[in-house]
């Protein structure tokens, strides 16, 4: 393989000068965030975690209490202007908590509006449904929350990863490294012309 093919390669997974925003709350599951976090920083991107809390949120991790990751930015301190994508955890606490914060869903409605790229994993996809952007839009969850995907009009697939016009969806921990890489090539992409939500 010659140098130069080598160095497309690279090129083509890097994110050097891009931001990323991860947004959780406490019950984020532990390996959603941190694997997300670890490789999008390794591929070269900005990678911020923002939450409506402000110090430390806590992770869960399968079946306890996970470890604390610091907060970067609260609700009030970030905008989808100065990022190219946001990320959301699961877990089952993490989102159905950040459901009911009006700052949280117009953060993410926002992104998606922006044509930016929005990428959920496990049950952070009920955030797509509560958003408005779930509905038409071919995707996959956790298995357990199908039934809600498809009554809130989703083209629900049991898939790894679903890419639809910048919007990333994954069923759970193990389909992490190609949630990562999805989102990656859909950040390259650049903005995602589609309806807003």
């Amino acid at each position: 393989m010659s140098a130069q093919t080598t160095t497309s390669l690279a090129g083509s997974s890097s994110l050097a000068g891009k931001s990323i925003l991860i947004l959780a709350t406490n019950g984020f599951e532990q390996s959603e965030l941190d694997i997300p976090h670890t490789k999008l920083k390794e591929a070269g991107a900005t990678v911020h975690v923002a939450s409506p809390e402000s110090g430390e949120i806590t992770g869960w991790d399968q079946k306890d209490w996970g470890k604390a990751v610091k907060v970067d930015r609260t609700l009030d301190e970030v905008s989808a202007d100065a990022y190219d994508a946001i990320v959301l955890p699961g877990g089952q606490m993490n989102p159905d908590t950040l459901r009911g914060n009006p700052q949280a869903l117009s953060l993410i409605k926002t992104f998606f509006q922006q044509g930016k790229v929005v990428a959920a994993v496990c049950h952070a996809p009920w955030l797509l449904i509560d958003t408005g952007i779930a509905k038409g839009r071919r995707l996959t969850s956790y298995k357990t929350i199908r039934q809600d995907m498809i009554n809130a009009g989703a083209q629900w697939e049991d898939s790894t990863v679903v890419a639809d016009k910048g919007v990333v969806t994954s069923r759970n921990p193990d389909d992490l490294p190609a949630f990562v890489a999805k989102i990656i090539e859909e950040v390259n992409e650049g903005r995602h012309e589609r309806r807003a939500a």
